[in-house]
């Protein structure tokens, strides 16, 4: 069975980051159609199901390969700012991040060391709070 779909698939363009997005927010439409009782919203999470499945089993790759890309372009800056909140929500146990009053430097202090005194690296500016 597996090696029928790897031939089915062969000369696909598969899955990308564009149609994960569309899945996902055609799962998020379904519970809005559920919870609202919306045949709009139904309409719209099916119609995003079979867009992404088009996708999925085009055999015009370099198009999908263009859609994507333009996806990922027009969506960095929003990619870029969770993935920075992720990494700071994931660093919140064992650092604290503060801000240099010289030049707003983010300077990152690992935790429990009492109450200390911090160099910028960035402007030589030196303050001193709790870690």
């Amino acid at each position: 069975m597996k090696e029928k779909f790897m031939r089915f698939m062969y000369g696909r363009y598969g899955i990308d980051t564009l149609g994960k997005y569309m899945i996902g927010a055609a799962l998020v439409t379904i519970v809005f159609s559920n919870i609202f009782d919306s045949s709009v919203f139904a309409m719209l999470s099916w119609g995003l199901i079979i867009l992404a499945y088009f996708r999925m089993f085009s055999r015009d790759i370099y198009k999908r390969s263009g859609e994507n890309q333009t996806f990922l372009n027009k969506t960095f800056k929003m990619r870029r700012w969770l993935a920075v909140q992720k990494n700071m929500f994931s660093q919140r146990k064992t650092h604290h991040i503060y801000h240099c009053p010289g030049c707003r430097q983010k300077i990152r202090v690992p935790k429990g060391k009492g109450r200390i005194e911090i160099r910028c690296p960035k402007c030589n500016t030196t303050f001193i709070k709790n870690s």
